[in-house]
């Protein structure tokens, strides 16, 4: 089994978790990838050079977020990498990195239980922009969409291990940590 790369004390699933996230997210990134460069994942009315701009730029943001939770996992959750301006070298402040992530969680499931709801209400079925005109389209969207629906409670999993861990590892009250 290869090995997973995190810190001492992180427990394996949260080690496995944190890296499943980027992985649940990437099909959905490959489908609009491949609607923006014209393969037939999906019929588009009118493409434009705007939507094509908007699906890649969600696309990399949307992954460059689900990286984010291996800082969960890594040494640069815990201190910002020294390579980064004003704060390099000093510790992660655990309470706003665990604000941040529950912050990311919340706005994640906010938007899986919005498009439940759209799709399952027909809402949109009929507006401009992608159709899906098949079955094969519709079984591949669904395979690239539907995991993205557990990447809020990884993070929120991963997040409560990262924030229990990091709660032990603070200093003693009263005590010093600067040098």
């Amino acid at each position: 089994m290869p090995k997973i790369k995190a810190l001492p004390g992180v427990p394996r699933w949260a080690a496995l978790a944190a890296h499943a996230v980027p992985l649940i997210v990437l099909p959905s990134g490959v489908w609009r990838i491949a609607l923006t460069l014209g393969l037939p994942v999906a019929r588009v009315d009118d493409p434009g050079l705007a939507q094509n701009a908007y699906q890649i730029v969600l696309t990399v943001v949307a992954e460059l977020l689900a990286f984010l939770t291996l800082g969960l996992v890594r040494s640069w959750g815990e201190v910002f990498p020294r390579r980064l301006p004003f704060v390099g070298g000093r510790p992660v402040p655990v309470r706003g990195a665990t604000a941040a992530a529950l912050g990311g969680a919340s706005g994640l499931f906010a938007l899986t239980g919005w498009y439940t709801y759209v799709a399952f209400a027909g809402i949109g079925a009929d507006s401009p922009g992608a159709h899906i005109d098949g079955p094969v389209q519709e079984a591949l969207l669904h395979a690239c969409y539907l995991p993205l629906a557990a990447w809020a409670p990884l993070l929120v999993a991963v997040t409560v291990a990262y924030a229990r861990r990091r709660a032990g590892a603070r200093p003693a009250a009263g005590t010093s940590s600067c040098v």
